[in-house]
């Protein structure tokens, strides 16, 4: 050790930056085994765990600690600590000698790039602190951390392009580079057919399966390892070729080209120590091909250096969530700081904050900080940060309350379903992604109140998943030989890039098959392949790839792009930008339908196929839960048992008719109401009108336009037509003739007008009051002129309602007349009432006089 002492001296900041096998990571080992206490924080969870076990050899199992978001090992004694970068505990009280960040050029990246800036700029060990990096990062170093000594290491072994080669021709000891979890298994298979098999390393992977396939590729069962871009992270393996099956990766927001950077960090795991190590393409993929200028400054280790950094406030004010979210988005002060993209923590912060049953519960600084690090929940499943919400204010109606604890009962039946071994490497990997969401819950000592046992008990099902994926990937491709076929010079179907171009037109190796509607597959019947069967086929493996970014467009898009609407058949659907995706169909009540997805929809994956649900569904509340709300408020008393027989054969009559009703029809029911019935009407805001009753929120515009819509789902019917204009606005007064056939529940015929019911009650209400105990009295016409009804409409609804002429008519248009009425009932007051008057006047409605019986 002593050969540092006088580069790295007391309290040093120093830089060490290069390319990849330049030895970095041991150098940091070395450095820490040299002091009392240390701590390197590394961007994989896989790399952590690697050289926890490395330094676990030299220090001791009591001696060292893992601490990453899914596992914690911390002995009580220990002094070494290997991290996640997020995970590294740095305000805890710690005091470390020695602290290291890998892979700092990290603080370039868009989602986790603010964390790797932190630490750049803050983590600090008492005696020495270490920045490893690329050498692209040298001039954000010396303006970030001006007093750092920069030492620049370079490669042990030469990097070189061994050009562009088949897979059947790959030399053994290669590991084949691909960006998606389909990709990897599809390269992996053909593998398996040519030369027997290959072992697979991804980041979602556990530590223990990971391992297990390294050690499977390492002891020489097999010569060609699979991976992602994991292992461009330090990940140390006996690769002397890397062969990049693509150079395009989807980042989170787009799919684009790596940088040049990104291909030399990968390209640059061929070789190990002082053996040179080779680079090139998988033959068939146009996409994987390296430029001359790629290839030259790749064996040259010359990239442009970084010129900025992302940022976040580390340190935000807790007292508030506004502010919480003000010092999140608050810019940086240095030039070379940009700031940091919404990550999905502070998108799910933002969403639920804005949410007022989550945020009016986080009151104080205690209750902010706390619900913050609910947000900083990873989403180890990808489902996006809306589905991610709703499972993050999930626990924080567990933790926001009582004594702040997840219940036992309720993390132990979610763990108990992740609990199958069964299922094929797709669903064993997506177990295992969801076990690492309840590892990290089990690792937060506050959430739980025996965390121990929960961390136990998700350590012991992780292994068992790790172990059965382990076993899946090698009897899939190592040991069962599965017929593939094959196209061209030992090409697979899978290995075609498949793409969804404009006009939702989906096309194998450019050449198009069919198209996208909504999430239907539609085969082109004019299309003309050289192996069609070959190319659908190789679609087919695409397709839930396809159609999971299509749900995740779905759900991220305006709540205006999905409306309901008659389908071919007149049913009702769900259209996401005019595309059927479902029908919407009857569900437990008339108020509450429910969303009935196309067949298509089942290719989706299933956590995309559940948020896609979950999604509509919230949708569907959003449109029809307040505007429905009065239906849903009568049906709950008319299914109320402690209600009367005659009240809630009223409810259902008058749910049955749209809100509102002829009282003669109900006339029954309403004489055999007791007082307590009638209160719970008036709760309702059910009137018991002179001519109608209704419940006034029922006949509101937004409540009709739904009602339409369920009850034809809950008939069964096709969806009616679009009413007139002024009907579906609900306006006071409208022509009979633009009702539709058999009227309208809100309206009330009157003559050649209908009258809305609430409004026709107002005035008859209106006479009442006039009426007094007086035998003749003066009724006001302005109220009738003001809603449009005419003299002689106005007088059939007087008539209608009980009312009769007092006197005879008075010479001169404009004179007061007196009219006298029989007292007839409301029926027969309809039928005997008479023709309109042509002039329609109100002069003659001077004077009326109320009828009883």
């Amino acid at each position: 050790m002593t050969r540092f002492s006088s580069r790295f001296a007391q309290g040093s900041v120093t830089a060490v930056l290069g390319p990849t096998n330049t030895g970095k990571t041991h150098l940091a080992i070395e450095r820490m085994s040299a002091h009392s206490s240390g701590l390197i924080g590394f961007p994989l969870r896989l790399l952590a765990r690697e050289v926890y076990d490395r330094v676990v050899a030299i220090k001791g199992p009591k001696e060292v600690a893992l601490v990453t978001g899914e596992e914690r090992i911390v002995p009580p004694g220990a002094r070494w600590f290997l991290s996640t970068a997020e995970s590294m505990p740095l305000q805890d009280g710690r005091d470390f000698a020695f602290v290291a960040i890998d892979e700092a050029q990290l603080g370039a990246h868009p989602e986790r790039g603010h964390v790797f800036t932190d630490r750049i700029l803050n983590a600090r060990g008492r005696d020495e602190t270490m920045i490893l990096g690329s050498e692209a990062l040298a001039p954000m170093v010396r303006t970030l951390v001006p007093d750092a000594e920069i030492i620049t290491r370079p490669r042990f072994s030469t990097l070189s392009y061994a050009g562009i080669k088949k897979l059947s021709r790959l030399p053994p000891r290669s590991a084949i580079v691909a960006f998606s979890a389909e990709e990897v298994y599809a390269v992996a298979e053909m593998l398996r057919r040519f030369r027997g098999g290959a072992a697979v390393v991804m980041g979602a992977l556990s530590p223990a399966t990971r391992n297990a396939q390294v050690a499977m590729y390492q002891a020489g069962e097999v010569d060609y390892l699979v991976a992602t871009d994991a292992i461009g992270m330090g990940l140390n393996m006996d690769v002397e070729h890397v062969a990049f099956a693509s150079l395009y990766k989807y980042d989170g927001a787009r799919r684009r080209r790596l940088t040049l950077p990104e291909m030399a960090q990968i390209a640059g795991r061929a070789g190990r120590h002082q053996r040179d190590g080779t680079f090139g393409s998988v033959a068939g993929r146009a996409d994987a091909q390296f430029s001359d200028e790629e290839i030259e400054r790749i064996e040259q280790h010359q990239f442009p250096p970084l010129k900025s950094l992302f940022w976040r406030d580390s340190a935000p004010r807790f007292d508030s969530l506004g502010h919480l979210i003000a010092d999140l988005e608050r810019l940086p002060s240095s030039p070379v700081l940009k700031p940091a993209p919404e990550a999905i923590d502070l998108a799910v912060l933002r969403r639920l904050a804005d949410d007022p049953n989550v945020g009016a519960s986080v009151r104080g600084t205690a209750a902010v900080r706390r619900f913050w690090s609910v947000c900083s929940l990873p989403d180890f499943q990808h489902r996006g940060a809306e589905h991610h919400a709703s499972f993050v204010a999930q626990l924080w109606q567990h933790l926001g309350q009582g004594k702040g604890h997840i219940p036992a009962d309720f993390i132990a039946r979610r763990i108990a379903d992740l609990d199958q071994v069964q299922g094929d490497v797709e669903k064993l990997g997506a177990r295992i992604a969801a076990i690492r969401t309840w590892a990290y819950v089990a690792q937060r000592r506050d959430w739980l109140a025996d965390p121990a046992e929960m961390a136990g008990r998700t350590r012991a099902v992780e292994e068992r998943l790790s172990d059965a994926l382990h076993k899946a990937l090698a009897q899939r491709f190592v040991d069962r030989r599965t017929a593939v076929l094959l196209r061209g010079l030992g090409g697979d179907a899978s290995l075609l890039p498949v793409t969804l171009e404009e006009g939702d037109a989906i096309c194998v190796d450019g050449e198009p098959i069919g198209k996208l509607n909504g999430f239907a597959f539609v085969v082109d019947a004019q299309a003309r392949l050289a192996d069609r069967k070959l190319l659908l086929a190789a679609a087919d493996r695409h397709l839930p790839g396809l159609l999971a970014k299509r749900a995740r467009e779905l759900i991220g898009d305006a709540p205006g792009s999905l409306v309901i609407a008659a389908d071919d058949k007149a049913r009702p659907a769900l259209l996401w930008r005019g595309q059927r995706i479902g029908q919407i169909v009857r569900g437990a009540s008339l108020a509450q339908p429910k969303f009935q997805p196309d067949r298509a929809l089942e290719a989706l994956p299933r956590a995309d196929h559940e948020a896609l649900l979950a999604h509509v569904a919230a949708w569907l509340e959003a449109q029809l839960g307040t505007p429905l709300a009065p239906v849903r408020a009568l049906a709950r008393a008319a299914e109320d048992k402690r209600c009367s027989g005659p009240l809630r054969a009223l409810l259902v009559q008058l749910i049955d008719a749209g809100g509102a009703m002829p009282r003669v029809q109900a006339d029954g029911l309403i004489s055999a109401l007791d007082p307590a019935a009638r209160q719970v009407l008036q709760r309702l805001g059910v009137r018991l009108g002179s001519l109608d009753v209704f419940c006034a929120a029922m006949i509101r515009p937004d409540c009709q336009r739904q009602l339409g819509l369920v009850r034809a789902v809950q008939a069964g019917e096709p969806l009616p037509p679009p009413a007139d204009a002024q009907v579906a606005a609900l306006r006071t007064v409208v022509a009979a003739g633009s009702l539709p056939a058999g009227g309208h529940p809100a309206y009330r015929l009157v003559g050649d007008q209908a009258l809305r019911v609430d409004m026709a009650e107002k005035l008859i209400r209106a006479a009442h009051d006039r009426r007094g105990q007086a035998a003749s009295f003066v009724i006001d016409p302005a109220l009738a002129i003001s809603m449009g009804l005419t003299a002689a409409n106005t007088e059939r609804l007087m008539r209608a309602a009980g009312f009769r002429r007092d006197g005879a008519a008075a010479s001169g248009d404009d004179a007061a007349a007196l009219w006298r009425w029989r007292g007839l009932g409301r029926k027969k007051a309809v039928q005997a009432a008479p023709p309109p008057r042509p002039d329609g006047h109100f002069a003659a409605l001077a004077q009326w006089k109320v009828a009883i019986g």
